[in-house]
């Protein structure tokens, strides 16, 4: 049981901020179908900073340069979107599939690249990160602790903080719902969804990083997130576009997602003779049911997905 807690709060922390992620981008009127290529890009910077800072540096200097290097390239590539969607008003749909494709491909060609250069025998596309990723682990007991939970809840309350509290939230979600109304009031809309599509890029770089800092020591690039940033927009969606309910929503995810890790510890589970491929899709599938149920009740922001037009009204 213990075991399950565990893997369900990691699991639930990696879909909580890339599912805030792809919370900001909406409420600023523009759709992130790429969270999937963000993750990846994400989680490639933070591995890069694990591959290649000092051994013997101390466990907080590197958390902090693991989580600016996550966060510097999910931010780089969701800018991609921006730009062909704010500025040049592509599909929002088919440039966000572009990224997700584009993502995988390009981790996956770098680290090569990279492999290949310190080793011409090494093609493959995996980094390594042991040593580093002890430093995000803390056991208590027989529970192992991972900062990523702390950094999730902290991200959590900035969402909610932002969003709600403060004018920029605020001029945020106008520009969701009514964008032309917002810029009659001097809110530069364009502005504000930039805002948004990167603030996408630094939940999504941070999902990504601790996506593959909660298996195993090392990442083949070629794997991808495994779904994770389409899991996540089920849970913005299930969450109703809001952090509290969008925390609910991955806890739940996640202990689905968890018990494909630890279902070979309940007797009750293994007695049913279910293969553990079906606990692998689990999650995916409750997604589909959750999702079946409850889109026609679900309220998403008005002008999502719709280019701004200034001459609209």
């Amino acid at each position: 049981m213990l075991l399950l807690i565990q893997y369900t709060l990691i699991f639930a922390s990696v879909l909580v901020l890339v599912a805030l992620g792809g919370c900001f981008s909406e409420h600023s009127g523009v759709i992130n179908l790429g969270l999937e290529g963000i993750m990846v890009i994400g989680a490639l910077g933070g591995a890069l900073m694990m591959r290649y800072m000092p051994g013997s540096l101390a466990a907080f200097p590197l958390i902090l340069c693991v989580l600016l290097g996550a966060i510097a390239f999910g931010v780089a590539y969701s800018a991609l979107l921006g730009v062909a969607c704010i500025n040049f008003k592509a599909d929002q749909t088919i440039v966000g599939t572009a990224l997700n494709m584009l993502g995988v491909a390009a981790a996956t060609v770098f680290v090569k690249a990279i492999n290949t250069k310190a080793n011409p025998d090494d093609v493959s596309s995996t980094i390594q990160y042991v040593d580093a990723k002890k430093k995000f682990l803390v056991n208590i007991g027989s529970f192992e602790f991972n900062w990523f939970m702390v950094i999730a809840v902290i991200m959590l309350v900035i969402a909610y903080v932002v969003l709600y509290k403060t004018k920029f939230g605020l001029r945020l979600m106008a520009c969701g719902e009514h964008p032309q109304a917002a810029d009659s009031v001097g809110i530069n809309v364009l502005k504000m969804r930039w805002a948004g599509v990167l603030i996408s890029g630094v939940y999504g770089g941070l999902g990504g990083i601790c996506y593959i800092l909660a298996g195993v020591s090392e990442w083949k690039f070629e794997n991808g997130v495994a779904g994770f940033g389409f899991l996540a927009l089920a849970v913005m969606i299930f969450g109703q576009w809001r952090p509290t309910r969008i925390a609910l929503a991955a806890l739940l995810f996640g202990a689905f997602r968890a018990l494909s890790n630890v279902y070979f510890g309940f007797p009750a589970l293994m007695a049913l003779n279910i293969p553990g491929s079906v606990y692998n899709m689990l999650p995916y599938i409750i997604s589909l049911i959750v999702l079946a149920f409850t889109s026609k009740s679900s309220r998403a922001p008005k002008a999502e997905g719709i280019p701004y037009d200034k001459g609209q009204r």
